[in-house]
């Protein structure tokens, strides 16, 4: 494993332990997981057997039904796939920290996988901060390490991409896989994950966003890479924009729960090749890893001053100017607007969880249009796609939402209510689509 993934939290020594433990919370998956494989290889050098756990909190920041019921779909496939290698797997209701300090106690050491928002962070240093035993981060859902990548914030793609290119032999490659020497023959209290719908109606959450039926977990993360491998890869160079075309992965959601690695998806993509491939490979790796550069880096990444400076004073200059429509909060959600294109975009969030890439950002940037305040259209962007999309709450939405203002953008000629801010209008979508 290359060591730039491997970051220790803390400077404790190894305890006797009755196992290792695996915290996982991230990386929601048995298979393509460094930090598994790093706790495999862990326990079998201290001769013990391998715990994995996941602290299941009804107060997971902005998750609803539609998020929780998703998650342990995919956490029974995983904790049965555990299992099968001989580790032990506890799901608790708990706050997921205070879990993985309560078993540390028992631990020779922890090993977890890595966070990039600011809650995830928080979680893993009050672990280490009062762990007695060593506590381990490993990065495994990115393909090149944030930090190896580039040690600030980059202010664009170019920036990103120079540097990662470069390092991608070194880190896209295949992982190995193995089994525990040693078997966890022990049982530790659990919820049982084979039964999630019980699990549901235990959890005090948010229940006015439905779930949503479209299939969790790693193997039909791996169903979607293949039928995108044999459909969509051909076409996406040419059509990767194209709302009235499926060639898009669909993949966001698996990556977000860490379903699928992005390192797997990145590896079988490069082994087909071609246009598409080398497309698609700009989304995933350079695109996405701009977006965990700008969570990581910026602390303001879901407010108003993480924009780029340039963005925030064009836009404010811009802020009296004279708007078509105004529509609340409760119209915007409900796809109550003039524009049958941007209700159908809206519409597909709220049933589906999810947009085609290309809408989302017409979608992001008409809010500046029906918004009396640049501010505004950026809280009322982040809330709707954190409320209704199965990947609202990843750093690619953050970005996402922040790219709609100017962020890893360019000014562009000025022009009323945009400033300097690339445009997207309801006529220039209707001139490049028939829809």
């Amino acid at each position: 494993m290359e060591p730039e993934r491997i970051h220790p939290l803390n400077a404790r020594p190894f305890g006797p332990g009755r196992y290792v433990l695996y915290w996982m919370q991230a990386s929601q998956r048995a298979f393509w997981n460094p930090a598994l494989e790093f706790a495999v290889d862990l326990a079998d050098e201290r001769g013990l057997p391998l715990l994995a756990a996941f602290g299941l909190t009804p107060h997971y920041p902005e998750a609803n039904l539609r998020h929780y019921a998703w998650m342990l779909e995919g956490l029974r496939e995983t904790a049965q796939a555990l299992r099968e290698r001989g580790i032990g797997f506890v799901l608790r209701l708990q706050h997921p920290p205070d879990l993985a300090l309560e078993l540390a106690s028992a631990a020779a050491a922890v090993v977890t996988d890595r966070g990039y928002l600011r809650h995830q962070r928080t979680w893993r240093r009050y672990l280490a901060e009062r762990a007695p035993c060593p506590v381990i981060e490993v990065e495994g859902d990115a393909v090149v390490p944030v930090e190896t990548a580039y040690p600030r914030q980059a202010v664009g793609a170019a920036v990103l991409r120079r540097r990662i290119l470069p390092l991608l032999p070194r880190f896209l490659r295949p992982l190995q896989e193995r089994a525990p020497r040693i078997r966890a023959d022990f049982a530790e209290p659990s919820l049982d994950p084979a039964h999630p719908e019980k699990i549901l109606s235990l959890l005090d959450v948010d229940r006015t966003v439905g779930p949503v039926d479209l299939p969790s977990g790693t193997g039909a993360a791996r169903g979607q890479l293949r039928r995108f491998l044999e459909k969509g890869l051909p076409q996406y160079a040419d059509f990767r924009s194209d709302p009235r075309r499926d060639v898009t992965s669909g993949l966001s959601p698996y990556l977000h729960f860490g379903q699928i690695s992005p390192v797997e998806v990145a590896w079988e993509v490069s082994r087909v090749g071609g246009p598409g491939a080398d497309a698609f490979l700009e989304e995933l790796i350079v695109r996405r890893e701009l977006a965990l550069n700008f969570v990581w880096y910026n602390p303001d990444y879901d407010r108003w001053e993480g924009l780029p400076h340039w963005a925030r004073e064009t836009l404010q200059a811009h802020a009296a100017d004279p708007r078509p429509a105004l529509y609340p909060l409760e119209d915007l959600e409900a796809a109550r607007t003039d524009d049958p294109v941007w209700n159908a975009a809206q519409s597909a969030l709220v049933r589906t969880g999810r947009m085609h890439n290309y809408l989302r950002m017409y979608w992001g940037k008409q809010l500046l249009v029906w918004t009396a305040r640049p501010e505004e259209a950026l809280r009322i962007g982040l809330y709707l796609n954190i409320k209704y999309a199965l990947d609202g709450r990843d750093p690619s939405s953050y970005a996402g939402v922040g790219w709609c203002l100017g962020l890893h953008d360019r000014p562009f000629p000025e022009r009323p209510i945009f400033g300097r801010v690339r445009s997207m209008t309801p006529e220039g979508i209707r001139r490049k689509f028939s829809l």
